[in-house]
């Protein structure tokens, strides 16, 4: 009975607000008339010397207030019996603004009519009034329920997100690829801070990324992949948060085997988002990237549009979408989209642009750019860790839903600039400039949002990790920069090693 009295307060409402809508775009209508009447001299040359207040009488308000009642009864009639207030199946569909420029039209194709029969009995209704009128009041009527719909979206939604109450902070915390890359590093941070940090990693990579773990007594270790629906939903239970890190990573890696990307990338994401919001989990963390932004020559941030010029990109933005499709009351993702990465970590990469060139100059005395005028922001790789706890600390009304680009205003850098860099540390190093270029990518990323929502400042630049990759290649920590193990691309071209990564049921079964 509550829910039904409920239901009909709200149609009255919609109602009621429909009719002052449609009496107020029918007295604009007269009012735009007679003002044209005044301008273009009309009125003078009719009725000279006349008040105006009289004139507008017999020009406009006499003839409204006949036809507001009519009018509004018939779009009353006509709104109802085309769903407007019982949530009929167009109107409650994809094709609502079709619907209503349809039941407007209909509506006053009806008082037309009405008012030809009536002709002679009733005030002459200029055709003026009539297709302005009608013209007001669709697009006050779509403008309504537009804005109607983003509150309901956006301001109801929010304010229906239950906050955390003391005794419920994320505590507990699953990072699914821990191991990698950036994983490595953010699961000490977080253990650091006081977060219990269970991994789930296939270490498909190898398990260099997590020696000397075991001294953290708050990170637990699964082995298993992103795709298995068991261990996933097994290594949910009793989680506050997930970070979702797992996939295949740059454009040269995602374009050897195009199925098998969408099916790391794209499909698993989709199944970790719905186990995780299925869980309970709170918060979700999904790593993207700014490569999502493709080639554009001005300055972008995360309201830019998209424009991906490879699978890697295609596949984060597909994912996106799905997550950010996912978010309720109970769950909030959260998107990270990261600048080009660099820097040393447990799990070493030299497939990074500025990596890569550390170690040339480092080992060969000589170092290529191709092309060089392209824009790329950068990161480092303990930066982008920081980020995501940051994100995670965050309350959750800040981050519900919102994407946020990674990053620093002060690291966007012209590949040129980045070997100038570089020669200016090692003069000795000799910089190559090729014209040749494959990587269509060109971007110069705004990162003001994250700094001024979750006050994320990189504290790290590249001439500190110049300083990091010469004390490693010193003392011999890093023996050989191109094994194939540092490279995404070369382990994956790998036959052997790209078909351990080929999910078959028949023999992919991990303890």
């Amino acid at each position: 009975m509550q829910f039904l009295r409920k239901w009909q307060k709200g149609i009255i409402i919609r109602v009621i607000a429909d009719i002052l809508m449609i009496n107020f775009t029918l007295f604009t209508a007269f009012i735009a008339r007679f003002l044209g009447l005044i301008v273009f001299g009309f009125i003078e040359n009719v009725r000279p010397n006349l008040d105006y207040s009289i004139l507008f009488w017999d020009f406009s308000l006499r003839s409204y207030i006949w036809a507001s009642g009519i009018l509004t009864g018939i779009c009353i009639i006509v709104f109802y019996v085309a769903g407007f207030y019982t949530n009929g199946r167009a109107y409650r569909g994809h094709y609502k603004i079709l619907t209503i420029i349809c039941a407007v039209a209909i509506s006053y194709l009806v008082f037309g009519v009405y008012s030809y029969v009536l002709k002679g009995i009733s005030p002459n209704i200029p055709r003026s009034v009539f297709l302005w009128g009608w013209v007001f009041t669709t697009l006050m009527l779509i403008a309504a329920r537009l804005c109607s719909s983003i509150w309901t979206k956006v301001i109801i939604a929010e304010s229906h997100i239950r906050p955390l109450r003391k005794g419920e902070n994320i505590r507990r915390v699953l990072v699914i690829g821990g191991a990698g890359f950036i994983g490595s590093i953010l699961v000490r941070k977080l253990a650091s801070r006081g977060y219990y940090v269970r991994i789930l990693d296939n270490l498909f990579y190898g398990n260099k990324g997590l020696v000397g773990i075991e001294n953290f007594s708050a990170i637990e270790l699964m082995k298993g992949d992103c795709r298995d629906i068991e261990k996933i939903g097994y290594a949910m239970r009793g989680m506050d948060a997930v970070i979702h890190l797992a996939a295949i990573v740059g454009d040269p890696a995602c374009a050897l085997d195009e199925k098998l990307t969408r099916e790391i990338n794209l499909a698993s994401t989709r199944m970790v988002g719905e186990l995780a919001k299925g869980f309970g989990v709170r918060r979700l963390i999904f790593a993207s990237t700014c490569s999502v932004y493709g080639a554009c020559d001005n300055l972008i941030d995360e309201r830019s549009s998209l424009n991906p010029v490879s699978l890697y990109a295609h596949t984060k933005i597909d994912s996106e979408k799905v997550l950010l499709d996912l978010a309720t009351a109970d769950f909030s993702p959260a998107i990270l989209r990261l600048a080009t990465v660099y820097g040393l970590s447990y799990r070493p990469r030299f497939d990074l642009v500025v990596n890569l060139l550390i170690a040339k100059a480092l080992t060969e005395k000589k170092i290529s750019i191709f092309g060089g005028e392209q824009w790329r922001p950068f990161i480092h790789v303990d930066d982008v860790a920081e980020s995501f706890c940051k994100c995670l600390e965050a309350k959750v009304l800040q981050v519900h839903g919102q994407i946020f680009n990674a990053g620093s205003n002060d690291q966007n850098y012209k590949i040129k600039q980045v070997g100038e860099m570089i020669n200016q540390r090692w003069p000795d190093t000799i910089v190559e400039f090729v014209k040749d270029l494959d990587d269509k990518r060109n971007y110069r990323v705004g990162f003001d949002k994250i700094r001024e929502i979750l006050g994320f400042i990189p504290r790290k630049t590249i001439k500190d990790a110049f300083t990091e990759f010469e004390v490693a290649f010193s003392s011999n920590n890093l023996t050989n920069y191109q094994d194939q193990l540092y490279s995404n691309h070369k382990y994956l071209s790998s036959t052997d090693n790209i078909g351990l990564l080929r999910y078959d049921n028949s023999i992919f079964t991990i303890q």
